[in-house]
């Protein structure tokens, strides 16, 4: 994959999170309707930051380094792309209204636990974990994947410190969800007992 093929997939990326961000601001607008409204996240700055930064850094990265593509390294890593962004899509198609990119008490209108969330709590971080990491190894920009990593590590334990307790309040979700795993599926499980709970309809 030469530079110019690399930087067009960057575009595309950024431009799908552009297309994320008009669809979960849609949804908020939904929510808001409903009477629910956003848990104050001053940290969200700097996720939002963040993903900016990586396909930024990846296309800095390879150039002013002179990164090679090697395929035994990029072949996995686009892999690991596809499944990330065809689970992230599981998780918004499962989610419905309910998904957006800010915190939201949005769970008193119904809890999501089918999909991904039959198996651990939060499958839309574990998708884009990977998925930062993925792109900067697609073209061996592996200082932007160590540091974005240690980054979405800490803006991620900021977000959970907001939107956990928030959803663990609500005594429906800690019966559905509580007992399973934030990120990965120690457990699987076939029937979790509550598939989907929803009112918003």
């Amino acid at each position: 994959m030469g530079v110019k093929t690399y930087t067009l997939l960057l575009a595309a990326i950024g431009i799908g999170r552009l297309i994320e961000l008009r669809h979960s601001r849609a949804n908020q607008q939904a929510l808001a309707t409903r009477g629910i409204v956003m848990a104050a996240e001053p940290h969200f700055r700097w996720m939002a930051l963040l993903h900016a930064g990586v396909l930024a850094s990846s296309a800095i990265e390879i150039v002013l380094a002179k990164r090679p593509w090697v395929p035994a390294l990029a072949i996995p890593m686009a892999l690991v792309l596809v499944g990330a962004n065809l689970l992230r899509w599981w998780v918004i198609r499962t989610m419905g209204q309910h998904w957006n990119v800010r915190v939201m008490d949005s769970v008193r209108l119904g809890v999501v636990s089918d999909g991904p969330f039959r198996w651990i709590r939060h499958p839309n971080y574990v998708a884009v974990f990977l998925e930062l990491e993925a792109i900067p190894l697609l073209h061996s920009a592996w200082v932007t994947a160590l540091l974005g990593g240690f980054l979405h590590l800490w803006v991620l334990s900021r977000r959970l410190a907001v939107e956990e307790p928030i959803l663990l309040a609500d005594p429906t979700y800690r019966t559905a969800m509580a007992w399973k795993p934030r990120f990965v599926p120690f457990r699987f499980v076939t029937d979790v007992g509550c598939r989907y709970t929803d009112n918003l309809d």
